[in-house]
């Protein structure tokens, strides 16, 4: 049995947050959550919210051992890209991109 929680259309672009996925993977709930505490990136805080709700949704929906649980998928998916213009000199804009990401995590007992 899996619990899951999604983040969906964060203000961060999938690449950072799958820097900081890597370090979840595979691992158990306490042993990702220390990681993510002293991991000092933008990405962690939001991958931390993310895993504690999922441990959360393990506990309450299906009563499974919070001791017990380990990461089984953490993804981070593209999410809707905001487009923007800067404006430049001569009159002129250069378009940019904010992009948005959807960060699922999976955990399961062991």
């Amino acid at each position: 049995m899996e619990a899951r929680a999604e983040a969906r259309q964060v203000r961060i672009s999938p690449l950072k947050v799958r820097q900081v996925m890597q370090l979840v993977h595979g691992k158990s709930v306490d042993k990702a959550l220390l990681a993510l505490r002293f991991t000092p990136k933008k990405a962690a805080r939001i991958v931390e919210k993310v895993l504690k709700s999922a441990v959360a949704n393990a506990d309450h929906n299906f009563g499974m051992d919070v001791d017990k649980l380990f990461v089984v998928k953490a993804v981070a998916d593209q999410g809707p890209v905001m487009r923007r213009f800067r404006p430049v000199s001569m009159g002129r804009a250069h378009p940019y991109r904010h992009r948005t990401s959807h960060i699922t995590v999976v955990v399961a007992e062991r």
